[in-house]
């Protein structure tokens, strides 16, 4: 029963308060037998009854005080430690005022002798900690015995490493024993933190092969991009789930739970260092200003749009279709950024009334060009809604930013527009030329930038992945050699804003995206993060290229070259330039005939004001093996 009672169920208060106040009688006869060798006088030992009383009243009135009773023994925590330490110091405390009082003012002698309060203090403070400790360890023990327990290992022997180490120790229902602390600095290695060794980073492939490691957690709170992915990467190579523990910001209560640790993602494979804006600049450019973003809703607009929230513009125009995902973006942001002036508006770029209303009510002093139709697939199958969106409404928002005297016109492009194989890849190519023949038509500077695949976004191979293996459904890839450039969202929006900074119109500004990755290989490094095995858990199953996708994505075309620029990252391509008088009046058919949604004509149309621009696997590879690119009229 009491067995149950101490390790099970939850022990009454009093019954806790009881035995602290035992221990507490204990501990001040024993500090009288210590003190005189076992021998107490006889005046001492007549007076120890008295003090004995004493001492259980003030203890126990301190004790109801600070409730240092009131904590879950089994659960014993270090704040509960330093509550004990607190309640015996300052009992000590009322001893030692006393025998002053008793000294001075009654019949000159201690009470209770100093050498006695201190013997005291020290056993009392060491047996009412130690049997909380003996308790939650036993408990623990009797619940997860260490032998049935899975082995992990913490990268980093800091602070952070200290803390998750205590997480896992504190939290019963986990199942794991830190097997070591692995670490890269020279002067850790071989030692010891808990009586958990430390191993130098270099040992870390011996430990995996010698030992069954559930997991390691990654503790470490700055640690480099490309260090992160060889981590992860060896752990996957011998199965080992890699977690992270979250930043020191996220902690609850500036305390981490176990549960916080979650799985590293896929973003951190990609190793990429850290971009280093020039935050001051930037904010120096949009502070006091209206910045108005064009699909705002979607993976880079939201995010451009909570960075720019961040930078505290004098107004923050939101303009987007989606009027769920625009409300909840509001929600977030003004959460975040309560002094941020926002203002939402839904509507469609295509509509010139509705934005020529915007652009005379706001008078954006920044306009970020995000709004497109982005699907490869679907936007070949619909080339006239492409032409729509990506061409018609990127000339009315540009048209009106030339009207309204805007500062700067950042569109947000593509590497699809690069040796276009896709009616998607050529929209966006044909609103680029529009773009840059507006540059000196007034004040507004035209930048546009370009980048390929981000991680996460709306569309992206990855959010697809995610999906297909949390439902335990095969993962569908178009081509086992198919290979992406890939960035995160918020460093794609980083560099967009760098580059709007220091464009000075009619550049188009390419982005370094490290090396292009294999979408096989990706899709195979998010079956191991899942903790699952390929053949097994899940398949890969190859679907063939779809209509308009290329195998290898592209940067620059053919004939162009790039410029650096001040920031390594960032590159400015070097383009052939479009006399607006000759172009312009074939964009204008070309939306025109858009309206028409005579598809071949359509397209035959973009072919003509993009040459480079060759079908792949779609119907209007016709179209170039005909060599016949004369537009019809309609």
């Amino acid at each position: 029963m009491f067995y149950n009672l101490l390790f099970y169920r939850q022990v009454p208060k009093w019954l806790i308060l009881a035995a602290d106040l035992v221990i507490c009688f204990l501990s001040i006869v024993l500090a009288y037998l210590l003190r005189f060798n076992f021998s107490i006088p006889l005046r001492d030992a007549h007076l120890l009854p008295y003090a004995a009383v004493y001492v259980l009243i003030v203890r126990g009135i301190i004790f109801l005080v600070t409730k240092s009773y009131a904590g879950i023994i089994r659960y014993t925590s270090t704040r509960d430690s330093i509550r004990i330490l607190l309640s015996v110091l300052l009992g000590s405390f009322v001893f030692s005022v006393f025998n002053f009082v008793s000294v001075y003012f009654l019949d000159g002698r201690y009470f209770i002798p100093f050498s006695i309060l201190i013997i005291d203090f020290i056993t009392c403070t060491f047996v009412l900690t130690a049997y909380r400790v003996v308790v939650k360890v036993t408990y623990l023990e009797l619940n997860n015995p260490s032998k049935k327990k899975t082995d992990v290992l913490i990268f980093g022997a800091g602070e952070s490493g200290v803390i998750a180490k205590r997480a896992i120790d504190r939290d019963a229902g986990s199942k794991y024993k830190v097997l070591g602390f692995i670490d890269d600095d020279d002067k850790k290695i071989g030692k010891k933190i808990e009586d958990v060794e430390i191993y130098s980073g270099k040992d870390l492939v011996n430990l995996l092969k010698t030992n069954t490691i559930a997991h390691l957690i990654l503790s470490v709170q700055k640690i480099k991009p490309a260090r992160k992915k060889d981590i992860i990467e060896t752990c996957l190579a011998y199965n080992t789930k890699v977690l992270n523990v979250p930043p020191i910001s996220n902690w609850i209560n500036g305390e981490l739970s176990f549960k916080q640790i979650k799985k590293v993602n896929i973003e951190d494979l990609l190793g990429r260092e850290i971009i280093k804006l020039d935050e001051n600049k930037i904010r120096k450019d949009v502070i006091g200003k209206t910045v108005l973003i064009s699909g705002a809703a979607g993976s880079i607009g939201s995010e451009i749009s909570r960075q720019m929230a961040h930078l505290k513009p004098k107004v923050l125009v939101l303009l987007d279709q989606a009027e769920s995902q625009l409300f909840y973006l509001e929600l977030e942001l003004l959460s975040k950024y309560p002094t941020c002036d926002i203002r939402i508006v839904v509507g469609d770029i295509r509509f010139k009334p509705k934005m020529e209303e915007v652009f005379k009510k706001f008078r954006p002093d920044f306009v970020f060009h995000a709004a497109a139709y982005k699907h490869v697939p679907m936007m070949e199958n619909n080339p006239d809604e492409a032409i729509q969106t990506n061409v018609l409404g990127t000339k009315i928002l540009a048209d009106l930013s030339v009207i309204y005297g805007v500062n700067k016109f950042v569109m947000i492009s593509t590497d699809k527009a690069v040796n276009p194989t896709s009616v998607m890849g050529a929209s966006k190519r044909i609103a680029e030329i529009y773009a840059q023949t507006l540059n000196n038509s007034g004040k507004t500077k035209f930048i546009t930038t370009r980048f390929g695949n981000v991680l996460g976004s709306n569309g992206s191979v990855v959010t697809l992945f995610k999906k297909q293996i949390e439902k335990g459904l095969p993962i569908t890839i178009t081509h086992p050699e198919v290979t992406r450039f890939f960035m995160t969202i918020p460093e794609a929006c980083q560099l967009v804003l760098e580059a709007a900074t220091m464009g000075n119109g009619g550049e188009i500004f390419i982005f370094d995206m490290g090396q292009s990755v294999k979408i096989v290989d990706l899709a195979k490094k998010m079956v191991k993060l899942s903790g699952l095995t390929l053949g097994k858990d899940i398949q890969i199953v190859y679907t063939g290229l779809r209509p308009g996708e290329k195998l290898y994505e592209e940067l620059l075309n053919n004939e162009e070259n790039t410029l650096p620029t001040h920031h390594p990252q960032i590159l400015v391509a070097k383009v052939r330039s479009y006399v607006a008088q000759e172009i312009n009046p074939e964009i204008e058919d070309l939306i025109h005939a858009a309206e028409f949604s005579n598809l071949m004509d359509i397209v035959s149309r973009m072919k003509k004001i993009v040459p480079e621009y060759k079908s792949n696997n779609s119907v209007f590879e016709e179209l170039d093996h005909s060599g016949n690119n004369s537009i019809s009229e309609n």
